[in-house]
């Protein structure tokens, strides 16, 4: 069940992040509610998470996925760009995340 709770703080840190983004800086209300609410649903269930995994593998999988899912919707939703160097950036961390959950402290 730990993996199901980080999986919805994921979406939840995810939503949050796009409707920060959308309150265009805390000035339109309802995006800033829904920002404040998906932070604390993200933050609830990450904390449940942590029930049953190493904090260092659900921080982890949390921000690498989160970075992930960020810079997609940045260049998909908002028609924002990347450079190669994000590009590669991004790819560390993925590396980093699989590392962690294959030589973490719980293996």
């Amino acid at each position: 069940m730990s993996y199901v709770y980080l999986a919805i703080a994921i979406i939840g840190e995810f939503l949050g992040t796009t409707f920060l983004k959308m309150s265009d800086g805390f000035t339109k209300l309802l995006f800033s509610t829904l920002a404040l609410v998906a932070y604390g649903l993200c933050f609830f269930f990450l904390a449940k998470s942590l029930e049953g995994l190493d904090i260092s593998l659900a921080y982890a999988v949390w921000a690498g996925v989160g970075i992930i899912l960020a810079t997609a919707v940045s260049v998909f939703y908002f028609k924002e760009s990347i450079n190669l160097l994000t590009i590669l950036g991004i790819a560390l961390i993925i590396v980093g995340v699989v590392i962690v959950n294959l030589f973490g402290s719980g293996h």
